[in-house]
């Protein structure tokens, strides 16, 4: 609507529909590089995957108002050059990451979610940042500003205490830090929430954090072992918030090849982002080259860290 009204008012009558199809159109061509991009991504050492919500209106044998999900992958968070890629999947089910982290065997850094339990070939590593929210949850229903959720938040202000103080090391001398620094701190944390665990009803929101901080442990505790990995997911879901955010505006795609698209070219946008790259003048550059390439051709001096811009 509004990029409509903007080019209505320098006299360009151009429809919504042709514009939606411009995006459609351009969201096809670049498919050929984000495999190679898919392809880099699952040659690192971290995988970091989410999802969100969206829904599609024209979608075959479904209804309107039936859910469908965005899911989005990254490298991790210390990469040098990271890739992001948007996934538009009709559902939430295990078969979707199945299919896109096949031959994948390296660390994945994601939530609680169970269908990741299901990916046979990964080691899975858990996101902090969801159980300090529900400790988080659990301080607000606390009665007093003392309690075991203020107790649990100090150990996990201890644990990213240690990595603000080792983020900028390399990654074999981060992963020594944490192993003499949160290690024992970790074990005694375990200890609490375990002794912790027999004295709160299960359902309540302090149980429920709890619970689920030791159900999940092995995962939590899996950053000790590679400095590759992250304390937790944050900079995943930083990467959604701008389609989460556009969502509000937009509210849905009407078909399914635009929410493909809009997988494309979120795809390209969050890595430019992410590499620190202008997305405008590095969309001119590809725009220009692809449709120069024969099919099947390598792509790897158009990844978005191997273009050089120039510095007009």
């Amino acid at each position: 609507y509004r990029q409509c009204d903007i080019l209505g008012r320098i006299g360009l009558d151009i429809s919504r529909s042709t514009l939606a199809n411009w995006c459609i159109k351009a969201g096809e061509l670049l498919q050929p590089l984000l495999e190679q991009m898919r392809r880099e991504l699952l040659g690192q050492t971290v995988v970091c995957a989410d999802e969100t919500r969206v829904q599609v209106l024209s979608e075959p044998d479904r209804e309107a108002e039936t859910q469908s999900y965005m899911w989005v992958y990254r490298s991790g968070e210390f990469h040098p050059q990271p890739v992001v890629l948007y996934d538009y999947q009709p559902g939430r089910g295990q078969v979707y990451p199945q299919a896109f982290l096949e031959g994948y065997r390296g660390y994945l850094l994601c939530d609680g979610y169970a269908v990741y339990g299901t990916l046979k070939e990964v080691t899975l590593s858990g996101c902090w940042a969801h159980a300090r929210r529900k400790f988080s949850d659990a301080l607000k229903a606390q009665p007093k500003k003392t309690g075991k959720a203020t107790v649990a938040l100090g150990y996990i202000q201890k644990l990213y205490a240690i990595e603000r103080s080792a983020r900028g090391l390399p990654p074999d001398a981060r992963r020594e830090i944490r192993r003499q620094q949160a290690g024992p701190l970790l074990d005694t944390f375990k200890a609490w929430l375990t002794a912790s665990a027999d004295t709160l009803l299960p359902k309540s929101y302090i149980g429920e954090a709890v619970n689920y901080t030791l159900k999940q442990w092995d995962k939590l505790s899996r950053y000790l072992e590679d400095g590759e990995l992250s304390i937790d997911n944050n900079v995943t879901e930083r990467d959604i918030r701008p389609f989460t955010t556009g969502r509000k505006n937009w509210l849905f795609s009407q078909s399914v090849g635009g929410a493909h698209a809009s997988a494309a070219l979120y795809s390209i946008v969050m890595t430019c982002r992410a590499n620190d790259i202008n997305p405008y003048f590095y969309f001119q550059r590809l725009f220009t080259e692809l449709p120069q390439r024969h099919p099947g051709a390598d792509l790897s001096d158009l990844l978005p860290w191997s273009v050089t811009l120039d510095a007009e």
